[in-house]
């Protein structure tokens, strides 16, 4: 390939979603991105991306140009490094991603991380969605579940469990009074999940232990739902410790070994032996660790 400033340009677009975002990043006109992108696609002889109103989303095509172009991205960071005689350095930028539950657990840790390494940018990307560390969406990842994940090509190893407890704002055990117990549990108002069928193990007890009545209020995601708790709408369920973080909730049970679940640490091998991924799994095993 002659021209390696339209892969990167391409490689830009699919990480950043759009062109105007790309762009940016790239320092250089929103023109200039669409001109690499048709002349690539042109060379290629394929579509690399669906247009749309919200943005350019990767064909089977451009998540392939994402994993090559986040590879190759990492290797030059390497080679800088070593030409400038500092390849055990941690700079740049760095993806992490997880579910939104452990996010007050794993934030002040990244802040600490960062904190150890001046220069490095962190992204952190917390939701329900499982970002495919192949196609480069992040460098790690912090999985929930009760299996090991055993997607191909991936490094796994574990941490710890993420504990689930109950919990309630004053202001709602004002107006309701508190359980005495997991047995003290009938008239009480919690919180739920919008999918029935929510794997999360702590939504899997309560459709199990709760009338379908006593779920008044049903959150669509994880903030929702702890803002739903924090308002005083009822009962729900938040990582263990959250009140140490947030003064109006007050633990009404737990944690409990069937609301928690292991926490996994994942790279990609294309990845997993550059010197900032290397650094981020060793400081959060040392953290986290099960041990």
């Amino acid at each position: 390939m002659d021209n390696w400033d339209e892969i990167r340009t391409a490689y830009h677009v699919a990480r950043e979603g759009t062109v105007s975002r790309a762009a940016e990043v790239l320092g250089i006109h929103h023109a200039t991105v669409i001109r690499h992108i048709d002349a690539l696609e042109e060379r290629l002889k394929a579509k690399l991306f669906q247009r749309h109103a919200r943005g350019y989303t990767p064909t089977e095509a451009g998540q392939e140009l994402l994993r090559v172009g986040q590879a190759t991205a990492e290797q030059f960071s390497q080679l800088q490094s070593l030409i400038h005689g500092t390849s055990t350095g941690v700079g740049g930028e760095l993806v992490i991603t997880s579910l939104t539950e452990i996010a007050p657990k794993i934030v002040p840790l990244l802040k600490e991380f960062q904190d150890m390494h001046e220069g490095l940018s962190l992204r952190y990307l917390a939701g329900d969605r499982v970002f495919k560390l192949e196609y480069g969406e992040a460098h790690v990842a912090i999985r929930a579940g009760a299996r090991k994940p055993d997607e191909p090509d991936n490094v796994v190893q574990q941490l710890c469990r993420a504990e689930v407890s109950l919990y309630a704002s004053k202001a709602y055990i004002d107006a309701h009074g508190a359980p005495s117990g997991l047995d003290d549990l009938e008239g009480h108002r919690f919180v739920g999940n919008v999918d029935a069928e929510a794997r999360a193990p702590y939504y899997q007890w309560l459709a199990a232990h709760v009338a379908p009545s006593q779920i008044v209020f049903r959150a669509g995601d994880f903030q929702i739902a702890s803002a739903a708790v924090r308002a005083g709408i009822g009962l729900g369920f938040m990582a263990d410790g959250a009140e140490a973080q947030i003064p109006e909730l007050v633990k009404v049970a737990g944690p409990e070994e069937a609301w928690g679940t292991s926490l996994w640490l994942v790279t990609h091998m294309d990845l997993h032996r550059t010197a900032k991924v290397q650094a981020i799994a060793q400081f959060l095993k040392e953290r986290l660790s099960c041990d």
